[in-house]
Formats: C-alpha cells, structure tokens, sequence
C-alpha cells in the first residue's frame, strides 16, 4: 500500500475520497491549500480548514493545512484580471489546478515523503499504450471534470490517484453519510472561489481601481453605435442579459474590442463558428504533435459544453478546429479540450479571438 497526500477542500468529494483511499489500506495524509482570503478573513470555499480538519479527524488521518496565498494571487488572479481587462473570459479554475494546486501538492509530496498525490476530482488517471498518462470521463459524465484538468502535466499526472471515478455524486454523498461525515449535505460551490459575493466586475474592482476600463460604446457589427455600455470587464461573449439596451429584437454580445472599448451586439446566428484558433496548447495523451499534423476528435468548448466532432490542425504555436458543425459563443480566453473516441482527452488550448 502507498503513502497517499489528498488535497482536501472542506467539501464532500474530497472527504469521500480521502476515506476510500484508507479504506484500501492507504497510509492517508490530508492537506488543505490556502489559496485565497477576503479582506474580511474569509476563506474560499477551496480551502475551508475547519470543516476539513474535522473530516480528517473523524478519519483518523494526519491533517496539515499549507500556505499558498502568493502562488494563488501570481498564477491565477493577477492572470484572471489581466485577462477581463483584456476583454477575454479566462478560466481560473484550470491554471489553479495545473500551476498551484498540482504543483504545491506535488511539492508536499516530496518533503512528506509520500508516493501519490489524490484529489476528490470526479475523472480517471490512465496510461496510454505509448506510456503517457492522460485523464478519462468520469463513468457519470454529468460530473466530469476532464474539461479543468487537460493543463496538467505527465510527471503530474504519473503521481495523482482519483478515487471517485467510477462514482455519481448521490453515491458520494451516501457513502459520506455511511461514514457519518459531518459535510455529507454540504453543498457544492457554484462561484469562483475567489469572488463568493458580487460580480466578476466588482472583485477586479477591488483589486485594481485605477485600471478599470470606463463607459464605451456598443456597436452592430457595421461600427453603428447603439448605446453605452458599463465597461468591458462586465460582459463575456455570447452575454444576452445585463446589457441594458433595447433593440427590438433578441441581441447578444458577438465581440469584445478592448483597444477601441467597444462591445460588439448582434443577432444568435452571429455567434456560430465553423472554426476557432487556440493557442497555449498542452497534450496529455500524445506527445505534441509536428506542426501540419491533422487528427478527428471531439472538442468542448466551454465546462457545460458537451463534446462535438471536429478536425484539429497543429500549427507552429497554436492550432486551428473546423468543427462539422458550427459552435455557438466560443469566448476568447475559455478552452478548447480534445477527446479522443474512449472520451480521454488528447490535449487542449485556450482559444484565440474569433
């Protein structure tokens, strides 16, 4: 059996997992990143010590909660507001997972003197016939998390056991209740962990006041101005509520130009794309491939996105997908993951302007 560190969140999957691992005679260790906290004190619903430390307890296992305050801030909000002010829609949650929590737990590992790293993440950790290790769809795809994981890297993931693979969440939490934990109906975070109350807008507000973009212009896809809007870092692409302007007809934002401070409205049909370029690519399954290299796969998107047929080109720096059948919104800043016909994931990128 191995010596196992388990990042723990506060949260029922985390929970569960640490026990299934003890339950298989894993000498179990439990960690819990401190990412982030509000002016006020409060955690983040990533790191809720507390309510962790009491699981680790009920357990039996030993408990350590580890400072990454400076990590998070560098790796993932000063990019997460350089990226709105950009006029594009990161994903936070993927380089959290691949610059700091990977990394930090790795490191654990290492002064612990453990063998693996394990994470209550609801995906499957594999070896390809070619050697590489890669993530598979969880068995219960309405949780999947592959889509936040595609970053990750091959000494990463050689060291990370997922035991909640092969389990819907209603088998989770009553495994939680079985064990009589204290978070079995705790429920799940729906936000961002750093930003618990307000908007997006108001969190970059609070961390840099003078670099917040003013009032701009809304235009149609002609250049006529059809109105104000608030600032760019209020609205993502594919937005249709919150735009505080009336046309007459169902409109969405199309485009975001920061250089000039506009936002683009237009019609639904105006958001479909036959093809997107991403770039800041990562491969899991395959070595990266030569530039010119085609392959079929499917691609999503955006998290909630279900996965459609497409063809991806490796160019020098990034890649171009024609996808069969065109795709609504895909936002500047979100990723782009590819799957393969056993829903493991090839590799991805994060996505270019359209």
């Amino acid at each position: 059996m191995a010596k196992v560190l388990i990042g723990m969140s506060g949260g029922v999957d985390s929970a569960v997992a640490a026990w299934l691992l003890k339950q298989q005679g894993h000498e179990v260790i439990g960690v819990t990143l401190r990412t982030w906290e509000s002016d006020e004190g409060t955690e983040s619903r990533c790191c809720e010590i507390d309510d962790a430390r009491r699981v680790a307890m009920r357990l039996g296992i030993p408990y350590y909660p580890l400072n990454s305050l400076r990590a998070f801030k560098e790796d993932v909000t000063d990019p997460f507001i350089r990226e709105y002010l950009a006029g594009r829609t990161p994903n936070p949650c993927i380089r959290c997972n691949r610059y700091v929590k990977w990394e930090r737990m790795l490191y654990f590992m290492k002064v612990l003197q453990a063998d693996f790293i394990a994470t209550g993440h609801y995906a499957g950790v594999i070896q390809m016939p070619n050697g590489r290790y890669t993530v598979q769809t969880a068995v219960h795809a309405e949780k999947d998390q592959t889509y936040m994981l595609y970053r990750l890297t091959q000494e990463q993931l050689a060291r990370t056991l997922m035991p909640l693979s092969g389990y819907s969440k209603e088998e989770v939490r009553a495994m939680a209740h079985k064990f009589d934990l204290a978070v079995a109906e705790k429920p799940d975070s729906q936000e961002l962990c750093f930003v618990p109350t307000g908007t997006y807008g108001d969190f970059i507000r609070g961390q840099v006041p003078d670099k917040i973009p003013g009032e701009g212009d809304f235009v149609d896809e002609t250049g006529k101005v059809l109105g104000r809007h608030r600032g760019i870092l209020h609205y993502t692409v594919g937005q249709r509520r919150g735009l505080g302007i009336a046309a007459g007809e169902r409109i969405f934002v199309t485009e975001i130009r920061p250089e000039e401070n506009q936002v683009v409205l237009g019609p639904d049909e105006s958001l479909y794309r036959e093809e997107i370029r991403c770039t800041d690519l990562n491969f899991l399954s395959i070595p990266h491939p030569e530039p010119g290299t085609a392959f079929p796969c499917q691609v999503k998107i955006r998290y909630h996105h279900p996965a459609v047929p497409a063809e991806v080109t490796v160019l020098r720096d990034e890649a171009v997908i024609r996808f069969v059948s065109p795709v609504r919104a895909p936002a500047p800043g979100q990723s782009a993951v590819f799957y393969d016909p056993q829903q493991c994931v090839i590799g991805g990128g994060v996505i270019l302007a359209t």
